[in-house]
């Protein structure tokens, strides 16, 4: 197995020559190192000009493995070869050090040069590379590579520390600055020798040297403190997968990179693997040029049905100076959305967001004192219910959400759910799954109207910046959205065949009942904490709505879909109910009765304790009435673990229409 790490470039704020002094003070050993035991000098020899030196060191390392493989390998310490090239003339040393001990099991060269900040003379660059080939190693092949990894890693880290060290210690012998080699002063020439070595004297003359050609910083490499600015901190071998997938893709697109910042959310999505994040990367760039991404900012002209009605906006930042999003979802009407701007529309109203949000985070990060990578989404759910689980508007958002963690990865810092009602847990089972799991990982909730308490809104968004419809005193721009009125509705903007309540193949079913009758569903349950669900709208007249549990037997036939239902015929003011006349066994309400009004549209669920028969009964009242419903349980397994906070025992109605906002509507 063979491993390539690359670090970015260091800058030490101090001349060449100075660093080279401070270079040479490590030797023969380091305490800063401990692994290092002692490195001796084999060959040194200096050119006639005092402008080329090379030296060859054979250094002693304590291996930093358990004490077991030690013995199992049969040493204590492993010897490498370092190989010195120093050119004062040109101002660079390029060392490379190779492993004696094991050569022919395991590989490890590691290269590392110190040259002329490219753009300030007074500033000196370090950059280091390593390549690890382990070939067979006593079927420890894996330890060995994570020993060098983690080896590697920490002398990269502690590299720029050890030159701020050693320089004070040769500021402590007076050497304040060195002058640049002169072929024209030689006396200045000698005295800079004798503080690059040490005083050392040459254990050979040696001819002078060719100047040897030195390759400039290439545009692959990058600066440390660059990194740590605009970038956020990162370990070792994460700036050496950036700078890796850097070099892949600029081949790949003949010179033309994305930003760093880009890159580096590919790397995090696919866990700092470079191939899978060069893939997901290259299709990511293939998909913007196809359908012309990079105009999106400058071409984009807002449908005036979403700057009326579609609930969402930018609206200043939260604590960690992420820009925050506002989406009031549960007061979207997303059937009248697509009707009006289609699929595609709102996809592109998406895609323009995600695109302004990558501008906000360049901005943010050149206005703090640190990188901003993500955004905050705080989504508003009051008002969801059923109607939101619109099939066609469901496929639409999920594919909308595909598209967008396939190529705006690892953009999402925090998402902060508030006024969850308990239908949310429905939306959430659908639409969880098409989510990264780590995206998944950064959703906050709150069910209640405990968001303005301790442990939430407050612990992620200044106060000042809490939005007014939440109850703080920011004034929020973001629409309140509401139903799109047809009249905005475009001919083929988007259709769909289970969209309409009277096709046949329509999710909903609707019944008439005569005076005083009875239309009921009963599910017979056998998985305990599952979630029974109703969507309905009453078509006209008054009705009356309520669930009850039964452990008698009811002798009513499966329909179709696996529900028993049962229309009892009208019985004078009563209509007949299969609850009637029970063969022993207790009925409970667990719905409380409530009258339904002519035009209201119904939302509710509730949690099947227990092993029973649940009965859904619609009432008519003395003028008949008809109605259009939908009904669905879902299985236990999808509310455990951190959803189950969103569930209780027993249920409340979830409103849309004016009526059921009000009195009519229990609170929830």
């Amino acid at each position: 197995m063979v491993q390539e790490y690359v670090s970015p470039v260091r800058v030490h704020k101090y001349s060449f020559e100075m660093v080279m002094a401070a270079y040479e003070m490590r030797f023969p050993s380091c305490p800063q190192i401990p692994v290092v035991i002692e490195c001796v000098i084999t060959e040194d020899s200096w050119s006639a000009d005092d402008s080329q030196r090379h030296t060859n060191r054979r250094c002693q390392l304590n291996v930093d493995a358990p004490y077991l493989l030690k013995k199992m390998i049969g040493v204590d310490y492993v010897y490498f070869i370092q190989k010195n090239h120093l050119d004062l003339k040109n101002r660079v040393l390029e060392i490379e050090a190779t492993n004696e001990t094991f050569a022919s099991r395991v590989s490890v060269v590691e290269k590392c040069k110190y040259y002329v900040h490219p753009e300030n003379p007074d500033w000196t660059c370090f950059e280091q590379s390593a390549l690890l080939d382990v070939k067979n190693f006593f079927g420890l092949e894996n330890t060995v590579e994570k020993i060098a990894m983690k080896q590697y890693a920490a002398n990269i880290a502690k590299g720029k520390e050890l030159i701020e060290v050693f320089m004070k210690e040769v500021h402590a012998t007076g050497v304040k600055d060195l002058r640049p080699w002169d072929a024209s002063n030689p006396a200045q020439n000698r005295e800079l020798r004798r503080v690059v070595s040490r005083n050392t004297e040459p254990l050979s003359p040696g001819p002078v040297a060719e100047p040897k050609k030195h390759s400039i910083p290439d545009q692959y490499t990058l600066d440390s403190d660059y990194i740590k600015r605009y970038l956020g901190e990162l370990t070792p071998m994460q700036e050496s997968r950036l700078l890796q997938l850097r070099k892949w893709i600029a081949d790949l697109q003949k010179g033309k990179v994305p930003s760093d910042t880009t890159l580096l959310r590919f790397l995090r999505a696919r866990d700092f693997s470079v191939e899978k994040a060069r893939e997901m990367l290259s299709q990511s760039l293939l998909w913007r040029k196809k359908h012309q991404v990079d105009r999106i900012l400058s071409e984009y002209e807002t449908p005036d049905v979403v700057k009326q009605y579609f609930p969402g906006g930018w609206h200043h930042h939260d604590k960690d100076g992420r820009p925050l999003y506002i989406l009031r979802l549960g007061q979207m009407d997303v059937k009248g959305l697509l009707k009006s701007i289609g699929e595609d529309g709102l996809l592109k109203l998406t895609l323009h967001v995600c695109e302004e949000g990558l501008k906000l985070l360049e901005e943010a990060t050149r206005s703090s004192e640190h990188a901003i990578q993500s955004w905050c989404l705080l989504v508003d759910l009051d008002g969801l219910n059923m109607r939101h689980l619109w099939r066609p508007g469901v496929r639409a958002l999920l594919r909308i959400i595909q598209i967008v963690e396939a190529n705006y990865p690892e953009t999402m810092g925090r998402v902060l759910i508030v006024r969850a009602p308990r239908v949310f847990p429905i939306l959430w089972t659908i639409v969880s799954t098409f989510i990264d799991e780590n995206t998944r990982s950064k959703f906050l909730f709150y069910g209640g109207k405990d968001y303005l308490q301790p442990g939430g809104l407050l612990d992620y968004i200044p106060k000042d910046l809490i939005p007014d419809f939440l109850g703080g005193p920011c004034k929020s721009f973001v629409h309140e959205g509401g139903l799109v009125p047809k009249s905005l509705y475009v001919s083929g903007a988007f259709t769909e065949r289970d969209g309409d309540p009277l096709c046949e193949d329509s999710i909903y079913k609707s019944v008439s009942l005569g005076k005083g009758q009875v239309h009921e569903i009963i599910v017979q349950n056998q998985d305990p904490h599952s979630v029974l669900t109703w969507d309905f709208d009453v078509l006209r007249h008054d009705i009356s709505f309520a669930v009850y549990r039964t452990d008698q037997d009811l002798e009513i036939q499966d329909n179709a879909a696996g529900n028993k239902i049962c229309t009892a015929e009208a019985s004078g003011e009563e209509g007949r109910s299969a609850l009637d006349g029970a063969r022993g066994g207790r009925v409970e309400r667990v719905e409380a009765a409530r009258v339904c009004y002519g035009g209201e549209s119904v939302q509710g669920s509730h949690v099947l304790a227990e092993r029973a028969a649940y009965v859904l009964q619609w009432r008519a009242g003395p003028a008949g009435a008809a109605l259009m419903y939908y009904t669905e349980t879902l299985a236990s397994h999808h509310y455990r673990g951190s959803m189950s906070s969103l569930q209780s025992a027993t249920s409340g109605f979830s409103c849309l229409s004016s009526k059921s906002a009000t009195s009519s509507c229990p609170s929830r």
